[in-house]
């Protein structure tokens, strides 16, 4: 058996307010979108580097105000670019934890919370 890799699933509720939040200020570009029919809720695939997130409208595929972690290498670029978007629901800090890595914390307009993290400490 050779796992390949996770894709989380995160709830949202308007379609608007998650592509301006995942896409206009994160980054994550769109692959594709599905609706069983027309006025059915949203499933979608989004990417950036080689993260993959579905966010749903589906009530029963995830709960609102999950919490997932990503891994970052070059956080404080990410921090400018954020920072430099002037968002106006998000002005995250960049913060030094006292597990040896550094993080950035965003709450998306559903509750779900994104860290990214950049970790100090080089595995040998």
């Amino acid at each position: 058996m050779n796992l390949q890799g996770i894709i989380p699933i995160l709830r949202i509720f308007d379609e608007r307010k998650a592509k301006e939040f995942y896409m206009d200020y994160l980054g994550f570009k769109l692959d594709w979108e599905h609706r069983f029919e027309q006025d059915f809720p949203l499933y979608i695939q989004i990417s950036m580097s080689n993260i993959k997130l579905h966010l749903s409208e589906h009530h029963g595929d995830c709960s609102p105000g999950s919490a997932i972690r990503i891994e970052v290498h070059g956080i404080e670029e990410l921090h400018k670019v954020l920072i430099g978007k002037q968002y106006n629901y998000s002005r995250p800090g960049l913060e030094n934890t006292p597990w040896q890595s550094k993080e950035i914390c965003v709450i998306d307009p559903f509750a779900n919370k994104i860290i990214f993290y950049e970790d100090l400490i080089q595995e040998l």
